[in-house]
């Protein structure tokens, strides 16, 4: 299957810790505004700006969080698929080597003839390409 869950669970971790410093600045923002030993009209417009600025500051750390989620989301599904198409290859690696061993006319009786055309027609994908996941088993598979 595509793509390393490894770089993907760090890309992760990355968004986390940007939405965190995100986050941070919309604290560090409305810190420093409480903080300007003003007042008056302005120094209210002020502090009313830069709460907007750090609302939508922490939108955009919340964005970064569900990213994250999203990609880690995704490297679960990814490892998930990984194991499936391993599956998927060694049980045709059995039944290949059933076949070979002399086994597929037991196999054939079974499912007659159709585990014998099967194997004689398979064309196997490469090692943990997703092409793995169309591969339909004769049912005595």
């Amino acid at each position: 299957m595509y793509g390393d869950t490894d770089v993907v669970r760090v890309l992760a971790r990355q968004m986390r810790a940007r939405g965190a410093h995100i986050r941070s600045e919309a604290d560090d923002l409305l810190a420093r505004a409480e903080a300007v030993p003003w007042s008056g009209l302005a120094a209210d417009a002020m502090r009313r700006l830069a709460s907007e600025h750090a609302g939508g500051l922490r939108r955009c750390a919340e964005e970064h969080e569900s990213a994250a989620d999203a990609l880690e989301r995704h490297a679960r599904h990814v490892d998930h698929l990984k194991e499936v198409i391993a599956a998927i290859e060694r049980k045709v690696g059995h039944l290949l080597d059933s076949a070979a061993g002399g086994l597929a006319g037991l196999v054939d009786h079974v499912v007659p003839g159709s585990a014998d055309d099967w194997l004689h027609h398979f064309d196997p994908p490469p090692h943990g390409s997703r092409e793995w996941l169309d591969v339909h088993l004769p049912r005595s598979a």
